[in-house]
């Protein structure tokens, strides 16, 4: 298994703080995230790197073969050409996608500024608006190999750290209180 990583990539369908079922009533929480990796990028370089180092040692003296047989199909690889997608951002990208078993905990998820407090990086919550689809992250994942029943290439999630903004994908950015001057006569009492 390869950790790995990213650095100052696009997020995209981002499962960070609930974990999701893959299919309904499936019983198989969930934490989801999508990367978007440019293709000219060191990203890309490690990312490919470690597929073939995680098939070399699962799949052995059979790796290229099975890693072959496995490319291109989205329920057995991780990583794909985005250009197959019609999505905002995916256009002359790659795209890895990343998921964690609710059962095995949490997602880190962590700001890019350091909390006064602990000297240590922000932890972040679902409250913050951070990370969001369309934003650019740095991200620990984990990419490996697994053979039996269901073969494949897989990218484990371990944490995410929001980098900065980006165009939002749902067509809006996250909410800015600053956004907003005072109404003139509006009373003062922040509920009425």
């Amino acid at each position: 298994m390869a950790k790995r990583k990213l650095i100052d990539v696009r997020l995209s369908f981002p499962d960070l703080y609930r974990p999701v079922e893959y299919e309904k009533d499936d019983g198989k929480p969930r934490f989801n995230a999508t990367f978007l990796i440019d293709p000219k990028s060191e990203n890309h370089k490690n990312i490919e790197a470690d597929i073939v180092a995680a098939a070399k040692e699962v799949f052995e003296k059979d790796w290229e073969k099975k890693l072959a047989a496995l490319k291109g199909n989205s329920n057995k690889y991780c990583y794909l050409d985005g250009n197959l997608k019609d999505y905002d951002g995916y256009a002359g990208m790659y795209y890895l996608a990343a998921h964690k078993p609710a059962k095995q905990g949490p997602v880190g998820v962590y700001g890019n500024v350091i909390d006064p407090q602990t000297g240590k990086v922000v932890v972040l919550t679902e409250e913050s608006g951070k990370p969001y689809g369309g934003c650019y992250v740095n991200a620990t994942v984990e990419i490996y190999a697994q053979k039996g029943a269901n073969p494949g290439i897989r990218c484990g999630l371990i944490a995410v750290q929001f980098a900065r903004d980006g165009d939002a994908f749902s067509g809006s950015k996250p909410a800015n209180p600053d956004d907003f001057a005072p109404v003139e006569g509006a009373d003062a009492d922040p509920l009425a």
